[in-house]
């Protein structure tokens, strides 16, 4: 017997600024962020986006994606989308767009995917304030 629907697992999400497509169908993520460097706040990004693969499930899904500020509380920007997963060996790549993000104050932000209001992933963007002269030579403060 064969199961109807299986959770699937979220087998990457990553933030980047942009994303193209290859003619074959195939991604590219430009400008994959693992931190925020700026010698002001608050600083506002323009466009962000939180790509995430789902793979080894079964059904119909919604996917919510929260970002959190660095009081791990307050949620800066939701966004909920469905997709489908026809066979467990399939994947399905979900893009979330987050326009005029602002991070009022150095620290850790928290990106948090849920699926069907299961956590699946909570990590974070740090965000560090820089010297202005430091920020070409990419120098957090301590």
């Amino acid at each position: 017997m064969t199961p109807n629907r299986i959770l699937p697992d979220l087998q990457s999400s990553l933030v980047c600024d942009n994303i193209r497509q290859e003619a074959n169908g195939n991604l590219i993520l430009l400008g994959v962020l693992s931190q925020v460097l700026s010698p002001d706040f608050p600083i506002t990004a323009s466009q962000v986006l939180i790509v995430n693969r789902w793979t080894a499930g079964k059904g119909s899904f919604t996917q919510t994606v929260r970002v959190m500020g660095t009081d791990s509380s307050t949620v800066l920007s939701k966004s909920e989308s469905k997709f489908q997963l026809n066979d467990p060996a399939f994947s399905a790549t979900t893009v979330v767009g987050i326009q005029n993000l602002t991070f009022k104050e150095p620290g850790p932000y928290w990106v948090e995917v849920l699926v069907d209001d299961v956590m699946k992933l909570r990590y974070a963007i740090p965000v560090f304030q820089v010297q202005q002269q430091a920020a070409q030579g990419v120098q957090p403060q301590a």
